[in-house]
């Protein structure tokens, strides 16, 4: 029996694609369990056009995520600080806290993007990369000056 699978299937196959299965394996646990349905002709048809349709929107958010990171690729972003002796910090400068600082600048990035391997603890200039989604790469120059 031919089948469209709604969801990703252990050892079967990933979502949307057509796969031929046991009539008892798709009777009794794929179809019950919404993990899959019939691939009637009709199905096939309306499961082409939403492949259509989704491809048509993967290129429109890929083109406004180069258009982001085009726009924070090189940004300078200042942060001012209060320090202590040898230009220390009295505080660390985390991913939360860039990502906060360049939502204040209108730039839409969560934490989990800004890919920091430690938090900064001194004054000085740092080149930060940003992973957004489609595999898009921007680096921002951080700068953490003394708070006057």
């Amino acid at each position: 029996m031919k089948v469209i699978l709604l969801e990703d299937v252990d050892e079967l196959g990933k979502k949307g694609e057509i796969k031929e299965v046991a009539d008892g394996y798709a009777r009794n646990l794929l179809i019950p369990k919404k993990m899959a349905i019939l691939a009637s002709k009709s199905e096939i048809i309306r499961l082409e056009e939403q492949k259509k349709i989704d491809e048509e929107k993967a290129e429109k958010e890929l083109i406004r995520f180069q258009e982001i990171a085009s726009q924070i690729d090189g940004f300078e972003l200042e942060i001012p600080v209060k320090i202590g002796e040898d230009n220390k910090l009295f505080g660390a400068i985390t991913s939360a806290k860039i990502s906060e600082e360049l939502k204040k600048n209108n730039f839409k990035v969560e934490k989990n993007q800004v890919k920091l391997e430690e938090p900064i603890k001194e004054i000085g200039e740092y080149e930060i990369p940003i992973e957004l989604p489609h595999n898009l790469e921007a680096k921002i120059k951080l700068i953490i000056t003394e708070e006057k």
